[in-house]
This record gives structure tokens, C-alpha cells and sequence, in this order.
């Protein structure tokens, strides 16, 4: 399966603007916002590389959170920002919104007086689950590299 460059283009520069967003958001400092940038578009481009190669959007997910989280404590002494927030700066934007809004939609439509079909239940189910997994492999690709990476004192 071949990726088209511009897809690529396309996510990473969204990525970056999306990440740098949410350092606003985060009262992070002007100066720092770049490196939220890169972290949201390092985000992006690895995960879109992985779908392109037909990953799935949980598995994917976890390794673009996991190559952000190493690449984030490995540059903190040099930029200065706390590694946390730059690493859920730059991995906000691979939240999965529209499972999401499925999800709660599908979820509104079960508990309406007249809903359809157990079809529509189904789909929610499935929809929520997307989002718990996806949120999950976000957390957890952010936790692993400063739990393995961690400099531990010597007395």
C-alpha cells in the first residue's frame, strides 16, 4: 500500500498547528510552542506512516504516542518545558473525535423512546470502544518511555 505524500504533508502540518493550539491552551510559554508544534506533527506523521502500512488506529496510535514520549524526554533538558505537557500537547491531536461523537450519538439514539434496532446499539459499543482503546494506547505510549528512560539517582 503506497502513501500519498500529500496525505502525509497534509496530517503532519495539521498535527503541528493542532498541537501548537492546545499549548495555548496549556499556558505554554510562546517560546515553547514550536516544540509542541513538532511534537503534535512527530505525532501525526508517525501515525498516518503506520496506517498507511495497515496498522490499526489502536496500534498505531500507541506507537506514535510511544515515539513522541521517547522523543520528548529525550529533548526536555534542551527545551525547558515539562515533558507532560509537551507530550499530551502533541498527542491531543490524534484523539479520535469522530469515533467519538459516533459513540455519543449512537448512545443518544439507543436510550430514545422509539430507537430502531439493535443495530444502532452495536455500533455505539463499537464506537465507544474504539475511543477507550485509542485513549488507552495514547496513555500508555506516553507513560512507557518515562518509566523506561527514567535517570534514577545513586547513593
Amino acid at each position: 500500500m503506497t502513501l500519498d505524500p500529500w496525505l502525509l504533508l497534509h496530517h503532519t502540518v495539521c498535527g503541528g498547528l493542532a498541537a501548537a493550539g492546545f499549548g495555548v491552551l496549556f499556558n505554554i510559554g510562546f517560546r515553547a510552542l514550536p516544540w509542541c508544534a513538532a511534537s503534535g506533527a512527530l505525532a501525526l506523521a508517525v501515525r498516518t506512516l503506520a496506517l498507511g502500512s495497515g496498522w490499526s488506529l489502536e496500534a498505531a496510535s500507541f506507537f506514535a504516542a510511544l515515539t513522541v514520549g521517547a522523543a520528548v524526554h529525550l529533548l526536555q533538558p534542551r527545551v525547558g518545558i515539562a515533558r507532560n505537557a509537551m507530550g499530551v500537547a502533541g498527542c491531543i491531536p490524534m484523539i479520535p473525535g469522530g469515533f467519538a461523537t459516533r459513540a455519543i450519538l449512537g448512545l443518544f439514539a439507543v436510550t430514545a423512546p422509539n430507537h430502531a434496532d439493535d443495530g444502532t446499539f452495536v455500533a455505539a459499543l463499537e464506537s465507544t470502544l474504539r475511543v477507550m482503546f485509542t485513549l488507552g494506547a495514547l496513555g500508555t505510549g506516553l507513560a512507557i518511555p518515562s518509566l523506561l528512560l527514567r535517570v534514577r539517582g545513586i547513593k
